[in-house]
Protein backbone atom coordinates (compact mmCIF):
# COMPACT_ATOMS: atom_id res chain seq x y z
CA UNK A 1 0.00 0.00 0.00
CA UNK A 2 0.82 3.77 -0.30
CA UNK A 3 -0.13 6.26 1.51
CA UNK A 4 -1.18 10.05 0.30
CA UNK A 5 -0.38 12.50 2.52
CA UNK A 6 -2.67 16.37 2.80
CA UNK A 7 -2.41 19.11 4.92
CA UNK A 8 -4.22 22.02 4.82
CA UNK A 9 -4.01 25.06 7.23
CA UNK A 10 -7.28 26.96 7.94
CA UNK A 11 -7.68 30.00 9.41
CA UNK A 12 -11.04 28.37 11.54
CA UNK A 13 -11.78 26.10 14.79
CA UNK A 14 -11.71 22.70 14.36
CA UNK A 15 -15.32 22.15 14.92
CA UNK A 16 -16.02 24.98 12.12
CA UNK A 17 -14.10 22.64 9.71
CA UNK A 18 -15.05 19.22 11.01
CA UNK A 19 -18.91 20.80 10.41
CA UNK A 20 -17.64 22.00 6.48
CA UNK A 21 -15.84 18.41 6.37
CA UNK A 22 -19.00 16.35 7.65
CA UNK A 23 -22.30 18.01 7.06
CA UNK A 24 -24.36 17.45 3.97
CA UNK A 25 -24.56 20.82 2.87
CA UNK A 26 -20.90 21.03 2.63
CA UNK A 27 -19.51 17.51 2.07
CA UNK A 28 -20.53 17.36 -1.63
CA UNK A 29 -19.26 20.72 -2.45
CA UNK A 30 -15.23 19.69 -1.43
CA UNK A 31 -15.91 16.14 -2.13
CA UNK A 32 -17.21 17.18 -6.08
CA UNK A 33 -13.69 17.73 -6.63
CA UNK A 34 -13.50 13.80 -6.73
CA UNK A 35 -16.03 13.70 -9.82
CA UNK A 36 -15.51 17.10 -11.62
CA UNK A 37 -17.81 15.61 -13.84
CA UNK A 38 -20.98 14.80 -11.67
CA UNK A 39 -20.56 18.31 -9.55
CA UNK A 40 -22.20 18.36 -5.83
CA UNK A 41 -22.62 14.44 -6.62
CA UNK A 42 -20.67 12.95 -3.21
CA UNK A 43 -22.95 11.83 -0.33
CA UNK A 44 -22.11 9.69 2.91
CA UNK A 45 -24.35 8.08 4.73
CA UNK A 46 -23.35 6.81 8.33
CA UNK A 47 -24.17 6.02 11.58
CA UNK A 48 -21.39 7.45 13.64
CA UNK A 49 -20.38 4.35 15.55
CA UNK A 50 -16.81 2.94 15.01
CA UNK A 51 -17.55 -0.61 13.32
CA UNK A 52 -20.63 0.50 12.53
CA UNK A 53 -21.76 1.07 8.52
CA UNK A 54 -20.67 3.87 6.52
CA UNK A 55 -21.21 4.73 2.26
CA UNK A 56 -19.86 7.26 0.48
CA UNK A 57 -21.91 7.48 -2.68
CA UNK A 58 -22.46 9.36 -5.99
CA UNK A 59 -25.69 10.05 -8.06
CA UNK A 60 -25.64 6.70 -9.62
CA UNK A 61 -25.67 5.36 -5.97
CA UNK A 62 -22.25 3.45 -6.74
CA UNK A 63 -19.44 4.35 -4.57
CA UNK A 64 -17.23 2.85 -1.75
CA UNK A 65 -18.55 0.66 1.86
CA UNK A 66 -16.18 1.52 4.71
CA UNK A 67 -16.55 1.34 8.27
CA UNK A 68 -15.30 3.90 11.29
CA UNK A 69 -11.94 2.79 12.32
CA UNK A 70 -11.88 5.58 15.53
CA UNK A 71 -13.83 8.89 15.86
CA UNK A 72 -13.00 12.02 18.22
CA UNK A 73 -14.83 14.99 17.26
CA UNK A 74 -14.05 17.28 16.10
CA UNK A 75 -10.31 16.14 16.26
CA UNK A 76 -9.87 12.49 14.43
CA UNK A 77 -11.90 10.61 12.05
CA UNK A 78 -10.32 7.08 10.96
CA UNK A 79 -12.14 5.39 8.12
CA UNK A 80 -11.42 1.43 7.10
CA UNK A 81 -12.18 0.91 3.36
CA UNK A 82 -14.23 -2.33 3.06
CA UNK A 83 -15.44 -2.64 -0.39
CA UNK A 84 -17.70 -0.86 -3.28
CA UNK A 85 -21.73 -0.69 -3.79
CA UNK A 86 -22.25 -1.09 -7.30
CA UNK A 87 -25.97 -1.49 -8.94
CA UNK A 88 -27.15 -1.17 -5.34
CA UNK A 89 -25.14 -4.36 -4.01
CA UNK A 90 -22.29 -4.20 -1.60
CA UNK A 91 -19.21 -6.44 -2.86
CA UNK A 92 -16.60 -7.25 -0.14
CA UNK A 93 -15.39 -10.16 -1.43
CA UNK A 94 -14.65 -9.64 -5.17
CA UNK A 95 -11.01 -10.08 -6.22
CA UNK A 96 -11.06 -6.10 -7.27
CA UNK A 97 -11.82 -5.17 -3.55
CA UNK A 98 -9.48 -7.53 -2.11
CA UNK A 99 -6.41 -5.29 -3.40
CA UNK A 100 -7.61 -2.22 -1.31
CA UNK A 101 -9.89 -3.68 1.47
CA UNK A 102 -8.55 -2.46 4.53
CA UNK A 103 -7.46 0.46 3.42
CA UNK A 104 -7.68 3.77 5.94
CA UNK A 105 -8.60 6.99 5.08
CA UNK A 106 -7.42 9.63 8.22
CA UNK A 107 -8.64 12.77 8.93
CA UNK A 108 -7.03 14.91 12.10
CA UNK A 109 -7.14 17.89 12.85
CA UNK A 110 -5.61 20.07 15.18
CA UNK A 111 -5.91 23.64 16.66
CA UNK A 112 -3.78 26.47 17.69
CA UNK A 113 -4.64 30.00 17.67
CA UNK A 114 -7.29 30.28 15.78
CA UNK A 115 -6.07 27.91 12.82
CA UNK A 116 -6.50 24.44 12.38
CA UNK A 117 -3.93 22.31 10.61
CA UNK A 118 -6.51 19.44 8.79
CA UNK A 119 -4.02 16.66 8.32
CA UNK A 120 -5.61 13.80 5.57
CA UNK A 121 -4.39 10.63 4.66
CA UNK A 122 -5.46 7.78 2.16
CA UNK A 123 -3.63 4.44 1.61
CA UNK A 124 -4.12 3.08 -1.69
CA UNK A 125 -2.46 -0.10 -3.40
CA UNK A 126 0.90 0.35 -5.34
CA UNK A 127 0.62 1.18 -9.15
CA UNK A 128 -3.21 1.87 -8.72
CA UNK A 129 -4.77 3.61 -11.40
CA UNK A 130 -6.95 5.99 -8.77
CA UNK A 131 -3.81 7.67 -7.27
CA UNK A 132 -4.31 10.48 -9.78
CA UNK A 133 -7.99 11.05 -8.34
CA UNK A 134 -7.40 10.67 -5.10
CA UNK A 135 -4.44 13.54 -5.42
CA UNK A 136 -6.83 15.37 -7.42
CA UNK A 137 -9.94 14.72 -5.18
CA UNK A 138 -7.84 15.90 -2.00
CA UNK A 139 -5.67 18.23 -3.60
CA UNK A 140 -8.74 20.52 -4.42
CA UNK A 141 -11.55 19.01 -2.68
CA UNK A 142 -9.61 20.86 0.67
CA UNK A 143 -8.90 24.05 -0.70
CA UNK A 144 -12.71 24.35 -0.67
CA UNK A 145 -13.19 22.91 3.02
CA UNK A 146 -10.43 25.86 3.44
CA UNK A 147 -13.35 28.61 1.69
CA UNK A 148 -16.02 27.44 3.43
CA UNK A 149 -14.90 27.17 6.57
CA UNK A 150 -12.83 30.58 6.38
CA UNK A 151 -16.31 32.16 5.24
Amino acid sequence: MKTLLFTKEIEATAQKVWDVLWNPETYSKWTSAFNPDDPESGSMQTDWQVGGKTLFLGNSGNGMVATIKSIDEPYELVFEHLGEMIDGREDTTSERVKVWAGSLEEYYLTEQNGITTLRTSVQIPDGDEVEEIMDRGFTEGLEVVKRLAEQ
